[in-house]
């Protein structure tokens, strides 16, 4: 597959010469394994800029991190319950987790040709025809940093109501909790959660691999207490197996069927950051093969996790509709406390979930900045001669505070509309799966040439995942869409597909007010580029 070189595609452009940085070798790398990786993405067009400090464990415990099971089910927990209850949170976790695992494949695939920090949009653009690669990887590349930055303001905001729906299972009175957070003092925590999350990750670069494998064991050691202690004192009863498995109880106000789908947003949303883990390619030995087992490998740890976390659960779920009266929207901290019966012991299990979610707004925060970084690196945002820079850490610490600036601006919504903002949430999972199906697409459509390429080829199941993965994000961007209940009101509108749509109409506008003449796209090589040849 040859590309040829245009003038203004070279990135000669960069201003290597003008922009001098010394970077610090990571010790634990062999300097083959650096070269190695290096010169696939040298054969690529680029220049090695960032530190390659991560084995295939770490960047699988990255991955991991950025679902954040079993936290990620915890703070979404209220949609299975609106959409059927057991049945909905049960069999439509494993049901999204087996579609999530084709997601995987299919994006291993590609990733595994072109292992570049650019993702998706990168590989869009290599697998489009000429005629359409600016637009089609411009759009898709707006919508994976966008999703990146919108998904990372869901996930810290989450963490703040968690928190404070941990805090409030000691009451002052039956049924309120000690902490009444006004507005500001939720938007005060925000911050505070933003903040401390950039700066871990632009001043404890080199830490962050292991704070990925501590939070491996502290979430293992995590669900296990929680599955003992729910299950032993099961303060209110335990349900049977046929409730658990086969109770299906809508309460969404839908037809069954679309209201069993509304439930799978629980799922949708904990799995939408498996394509995020893309953009660390260049921090990796060997990000052709690395990268691809760590998506794969984690969905199915992930799927693991999750429905070990689940069912222990269902077995003690209090009155549904209970639940889904709760004014925080978190249902998880009722329930365990409702089988534990004590408000310190309950703090005590919901621990290990606090922590995990401070991790996955860690993981999340890093995410951006690489997405952002390499996007800017090929021209796609305006200024990008400053988001483009790599500090002495080898950390893109200006595409870092240019994604926190933005979070923290469309956090001021929070004060206008809480249903406002909670758009945000359903415009994250649609951007990604937008992003995840625009290098799956063209690649299908191309008769899959490229991957047969890659050392994650799988053949005929992956067309079949391709097909699966296609089908999927038809379904999903329609409904993050919808409103979760009916009848809708001023409180329960959905204003994720006026964002959505307000989103594509300006990234095209800019497309052809700037884009069209600034936007080249990532660089194209002159000799053909055979990754099984590279290796």
């Amino acid at each position: 597959m040859a590309h040829r070189v245009d003038a203004h595609q070279r990135h000669a452009s960069k201003e290597k010469a003008s922009d001098p940085v010394d970077r610090p070798e990571s010790p634990h790398i062999e300097e083959g394994k650096q070269t190695s990786a290096n010169g696939v993405l040298e054969a690529l067009g680029y220049e090695p800029e960032l530190v390659r400090n991560r084995s295939t464990l770490q960047v699988a415990f990255m991955s991991f991190v950025l679902a954040a099971i079993p936290y990620g089910l915890a703070t979404t927990f209220t949609y299975p319950l609106v959409g059927g209850g057991p049945v909905n949170i049960i069999w439509g976790w494993l049901a999204v987790s087996l579609i999530i695992l084709c997601v995987a494949v299919s994006l291993g695939e590609i990733t595994s040709v072109y292992p570049t920090a650019g993702g998706v949009y990168y590989q869009t653009f290599m697998l489009s025809p000429p005629s359409y690669r600016r637009i089609a990887s411009w759009i898709c590349g707006w919508s994976y940093v966008v999703g990146n930055i919108t998904i990372t303001l869901a996930v810290n905001l989450g963490s703040t109501l968690f928190l404070v729906s941990c805090i409030n299972v000691f009451e002052s009175s039956p049924g309120v909790g000690i902490f009444q957070a006004e507005t500001y003092q939720i938007f005060l925590l925000f911050l505070a959660v933003t903040f401390l999350a950039n700066a871990i990750c632009a001043y404890g670069n080199k830490w962050l691999p292991y704070l990925d494998t501590f939070a491996i064991f502290w979430t293992f050691f995590g669900v296990i207490a929680i599955i003992i202690c729910v299950l032993a004192i099961a303060k209110e009863g335990r349900h049977d197996a046929e409730y658990v498995f086969t109770s299906f109880e809508p309460q969404s106000g839908w037809p069954a069927g679309w209201s069993f789908c509304v439930g799978l947003l629980q799922a949708a949303y904990s799995t939408s950051s498996t394509g995020m883990v893309i953009c660390m390619c260049e921090e990796v030995e060997k990000p052709a093969t690395q990268v691809p087992k760590a998506m794969v490998g984690t969905v199915i740890i992930n799927t693991l996790a999750g429905f070990l976390f689940l069912v222990p659960l269902v077995f003690v779920l209090p009155d549904i509709q209970i639940l889904n009266a709760l004014q925080s929207g978190q249902p998880v901290p009722t329930i365990i406390k409702s089988a534990i019966g004590s408000s310190v012991g309950s703090f005590m299990l919901l621990l290990p979930l606090i922590v995990l979610s401070l991790l996955c707004v860690i993981g999340c925060t890093t995410a951006v900045s690489r997405s952002t970084w390499a996007f800017a690196r090929d021209g796609g945002i305006p200024g990008s001669k400053w988001w483009k820079r790599i500090n002495n850490d080898g950390v893109p610490f200006n595409a870092m505070m240019l994604g926190m600036a933005v979070e923290v601006l469309l956090g001021f919504i929070y004060f206008g509309s809480t249903t406002a903002f909670n758009a945000f949430t359903g415009v994250g999972v649609i951007t990604l799966t937008l992003s995840y199906a625009c290098p799956i697409v063209v690649s299908l459509v191309g008769g899959r040439k490229q991957v047969r390429n890659g050392q994650f080829y799988c053949g005929t199941f992956g067309l079949v995942c391709n097909i699966i993965s296609l089908a999927w994000s038809l379904l999903v961007i329609p409904l993050f869409c919808m409103p979760t209940s009916i009848p809708v009101s001023a409180e329960t509108v959905n204003y994720a597909p006026v964002v959505f749509v307000a989103f594509i109409l300006i990234a095209s506008a800019w497309y052809w007010v700037w884009g069209y003449e600034k936007y080249s796209g990532p660089p194209t090589v002159d000799d053909e580029y055979n990754p099984s040849e590279v290796w």
